[in-house]
């Protein structure tokens, strides 16, 4: 129940169904966004996430990727119910999402850090303040929520003694990413979405927080949804990733998996651009052609054909679907992966 903690701290929603229970369940998750345009301002659609379906298992770190406007951001906004959906179901550890479990409660087993580590925090609020001020919030006594912010401070690596009593404009960006994860942790979450946490980060103050990140998954028994744009950064700390393009999912699985043997154009596109610290594999030519389509009007059929090396007709004519690779737990959305399909690269194809 909301409000409850036990030795000074907020009581974790409890586990419902054990291991085998995703902790989070994600069924046809949609989000279009009316604009105005053409003659006469016709009202028309940004199709910013598109019948999105996903599950985390408790204790893994799920990666997000795509290029910017896929629809990670807006995805993570939908989850946290910062923004209503337009369809789908969203289930957190076997409890429907406004239905079975409040919104109160909601917040509480699942908590974001975003972005921007300035605009996250209260600017007359002191670090101290910030991190209790959610745990008052729901019921904690001052006095204790200033004592696990304290707490909180020396786990994300922040002596309490020096910064407690601070503001957020006289500490540098990473010590504020730390603030905001210890102001998440304040509620005891399960599950913790982290939409480009270290991406304003100089690349050593990333790399601390990062393992900070894995040090207190393993403390706390956290569940991570992570998303980003730096492939190298998802493949460190994921354990599944998920690619996005243009407000669908494109490929999903494991990322060791997905990294050796991609199954979508799109996938390997993103691959093939990661940059390289060895100069004898710089990329010379660019691994993908032309700008992504207006989300307003999206292509038919597979969404990615414009800009892919191997549509064929089929590709424009209908939208390939998840389709299972193996047993791992790899799909793909491309008819290249799909036996029968009809695609001339198609698996059956290539092997006859």
């Amino acid at each position: 129940m909301s409000g409850v903690f036990v030795a000074d701290r907020l009581e974790p929603i409890a586990d419902r169904g054990g291991r085998a229970q995703p902790l989070l369940q994600v069924n046809g998750l949609t989000k279009h966004f009316p604009v105005r345009g053409g003659l006469f301002g016709a009202r028309k659609t940004v199709r910013a996430v598109d019948d999105v379906s996903f599950a985390i298992a408790k204790g893994e770190t799920v990666g997000i990727v795509g290029e910017s406007g896929c629809g990670k951001s807006t995805t993570a906004r939908l989850l946290m119910q910062l923004m209503d959906r337009d369809a789908g179901e969203i289930i957190y550890d076997g409890m429907q999402v406004g239905h079975e479990i409040s919104l109160r409660d909601l917040r509480r087993g699942m908590q974001m850090v975003f972005q921007d580590s300035y605009a996250s925090l209260n600017p007359r609020l002191t670090i101290e303040e910030s991190i209790a001020f959610g745990p008052k919030v729901h019921g904690m006594a001052d006095n204790s929520a200033r004592a696990l912010a304290r707490e909180l401070l020396g786990k994300v690596g922040l002596r309490p003694e020096t910064f407690a009593n601070r503001y957020p404009h006289e500490i540098s960006g990473g010590q504020r990413q730390r603030v905001n994860i210890a102001r998440a942790l304040a509620f005891s979450p399960r599950l913790v979405i982290l939409d480009e946490a270290v991406s304003a980060l100089d690349k050593s103050v990333e790399a601390q927080v990062l393992n900070l990140l894995m040090d207190l998954k393993r403390e706390f028994g956290l569940t991570y949804l992570f998303i980003s744009h730096d492939l190298n950064v998802v493949h460190y700390i994921s354990d599944r990733v998920l690619v996005m393009y243009l407000g669908e999912v494109v490929e999903l699985g494991p990322v060791e998996e997905v990294w050796a043997r991609p199954a979508h154009p799109y996938t390997r596109a993103l691959l093939a651009a990661m940059p390289s610290s060895d100069p004898d594999r710089r990329t010379e030519v660019p691994p993908i052609s032309g700008d992504p389509p207006n989300p307003i009007d999206p292509p038919t059929g597979c969404r990615f054909h414009t800009r892919c090396p191997f549509a064929e007709p089929l590709c424009a004519n209908a939208a390939p679907k998840l389709a299972e690779l193996d047993r791992m737990g790899h799909q793909a959305a491309c008819y290249m992966a799909i036996p029968g399909s009809g695609h001339s690269r198609s698996l059956d194809a290539v092997g006859t």
